[in-house]
């Protein structure tokens, strides 16, 4: 762990979001002592933590249903990364948000100490020795959920007895598929159930929750849009030219992974049509039309769906497809590139249910797009298999709940 510190300190130089990181964890834990006991106030405390923002919308359903069940209890969220901590330590679900300390001994020790918690979930992939093995002797219940293991991953190697060893930790794990639950069984580990995923249960209370955004309908006026979420420059590279190409109008809605001014100003330069950022279209008061918006904010991509007629996720051309569940459930078909979906189970069922399209290039999309513009029956059939493939797999989270219940309420 003082190498992974240490090589933290190093990656610093050079990358803005680890510095932001490293920033926010000074001092941390001596903040954390002067502030934490008065704010639990003798409460039992729960404990949530999720590397990044993806995680923390998967246990965001699981955090609300236990205030619900558990009002009384304080809920402690941490962060690992500060792409999640910088964009929800607003979040009003929880009574304490921070970064999680890097997981030392030292740190590992005094952080259990002052929190004391009851329960503690960690989400998905979290997997911290030092905090571990601390809970565990200050007898805390650990539960891991929405978890998914692949027969690459280490604790599968013949080599895998340190990273086994943390597995028999938890008290309960909840997997996402079978794969996983059988794996799990194959290495003796027993104290595990399928319960699936709990962010179909997040979609699906955004799709039931829509918030309007008159601006949106404005921009649309009343013409199909794809929604472009999540995208990089990869993403960009591919999907001008297939925009440019089409014959048919379509409206454009743009909402980038990361906000970067120079990124999009070129991006602008490239798209054919008129484009406005969402900033400026907010200003707009001549009602000038544009074929494609922008958004230059993080926040809103989730919302925007329910505007659309197509979707187009980013990420897949790059290190890894980003969230293609927000657009399904609002029952648009989907569309990613080909190279970075194949970790993602919801993508490869959705290529092989027909609701989603992996593509290779900037023909495959055009195509595509000027198919269903010209077969809207088509493009609404594939936009009702994603919809029903959210549908078909909610309950992640009663079951998660149900797993809690035999552990606190005994």
């Amino acid at each position: 762990m003082a190498v992974f510190q240490a090589a933290m300190y190093a990656g610093a130089w050079f990358s803005p979001k680890i510095k932001q990181g490293i920033e926010g964890r000074k001092e941390l834990l001596k903040k954390l002592e002067l502030s934490l006991p008065a704010l639990v106030n003798g409460r039992q405390v729960a404990w949530f933590h999720a590397a990044s923002l993806g995680e923390f919308e998967q246990g965001r359903p699981v955090m609300e249903k236990f205030r619900i069940r558990y009002p009384d209890h304080f809920i402690l969220l941490t962060f690992f990364s500060p792409s999640g901590y910088e964009i929800r330590k607003n979040y009003g679900g929880a009574d304490h948000i921070c970064y999680l300390p890097i997981d030392t001994k030292k740190n590992a020790m005094r952080f259990v100490q002052l929190v004391k918690p009851q329960i503690v979930f960690f989400i998905k992939y979290e997997f911290w020795f030092n905090y571990l093995r601390e809970l565990r002797e200050n007898n805390a219940y650990i539960l891991s959920f929405s978890t998914i293991f692949r027969p690459g991953q280490a604790f599968f190697k013949s080599y895998g007895g340190f990273y086994r060893k943390l597995l028999t930790y938890f008290d309960h794990i909840l997997v996402q598929n079978q794969e996983s639950l059988d794996l799990m069984h194959q290495i003796g580990i027993n104290n595990c159930s399928l319960a699936g995923d709990s962010r179909f249960d997040r979609v699906s209370t955004i799709a039931d929750n829509v918030i309007d955004l008159p601006l949106i309908a404005r921009f649309l006026e009343g013409k199909p849009c794809l929604v472009a979420g999540s995208v990089w420059e990869a993403d960009m590279q591919v999907l001008i030219p297939a925009l440019n190409a089409l014959k048919e109008p379509l409206k454009v809605i743009i909402a980038p992974h990361e906000i970067k001014p120079e990124e999009i100003a070129t991006w602008r330069k490239k798209i054919s049509g008129s484009s406005v950022l969402y900033s400026e279209y907010k200003k707009n008061t001549d009602n000038q039309p544009y074929n494609c918006l922008i958004i230059d904010n993080i926040g809103m991509l989730s919302s925007l769906y329910r505007y659309g007629t197509v979707a187009y996720i980013g990420g897949s051309f790059g290190s890894g497809l980003h969230n293609i569940l927000e657009a399904a459930t609002f029952g648009l078909p989907v569309i990613f590139g080909n190279k970075g979906y194949h970790k993602f189970q919801e993508a490869k069922d959705l290529i092989l249910e027909g609701g989603a399209v992996a593509v290779a290039d900037s023909n495959e999309i055009t195509q595509l797009l000027s198919n269903w513009n010209h077969n809207p029956e088509i493009r609404m059939a594939i936009g009702d298999i994603s919809r029903n493939y959210v549908v078909s797999r909610k309950g992640a989270t009663d079951k998660i709940m149900q797993e809690t219940e035999k552990l606190l309420d005994r």
